[in-house]
C-alpha cells in the first residue's frame, strides 16, 4: 500500500480512484457535491395512452446515480441538455419535520459540464408531507 502525499503522481492517482466512488450516489450532506451523468431528458408529464411527452408540461430531469429533478416551468439548460452529458449536483437544501419515510423535497443545484448551465430543483413535485 502506498500513501497518497508522498508521491506526486500518486496523489494524482489517489484523487482519480476517488471519483468513481462519489458518482454512483446522491449528495446527502448539505454543501456536498457529486459528480454524475444525465439518463434522460423528459417533460414534467406524460400522455399515458399514448406514452408521448407532454409540451410545455414542464422539465425533468433523471441521472445515472438515482437522482431526479422536476419543475412545472420548462427549464433552457435542461432542454439543452442530453443523455449521457456530465454534470455536478450538489445538496442545497434538505426538509425538516418530514413524516417517517417521505423524503421528498431535496434541492439540488445541477451544473451541466458540457453546457456550463445550471438549475437549482427540488427532487419531487411536492415537499414531503404534501400530496
Amino acid at each position: 500500500m502506498f500513501h497518497c502525499k508522498r508521491l506526486l503522481p500518486l496523489a494524482i492517482l489517489c484523487l482519480g480512484a476517488a471519483a468513481p466512488a462519489l458518482a454512483g450516489s446522491l449528495p446527502q450532506r448539505l454543501g456536498q457535491c457529486v459528480k454524475t451523468t444525465i439518463k434522460s431528458v423528459e417533460t414534467r408529464l406524460v400522455d399515458g395512452a399514448a406514452n408521448k411527452p407532454m409540451p410545455d408540461s414542464g422539465s425533468a430531469v433523471s441521472f445515472a446515480n438515482g437522482g431526479y429533478q422536476v419543475a412545472y416551468d420548462t427549464v433552457p439548460a435542461i432542454v439543452h441538455s442530453k443523455q449521457g452529458d456530465p454534470v455536478r449536483m450538489c445538496l442545497v437544501s434538505i426538509p425538516q419535520h418530514c413524516p417517517t419515510g417521505d423524503g421528498r423535497g431535496r434541492i439540488y443545484h445541477t451544473t451541466n459540464l458540457r453546457t456550463h448551465k445550471s438549475w437549482t430543483l427540488r427532487d419531487a413535485e411536492h415537499m414531503c408531507g404534501g400530496a
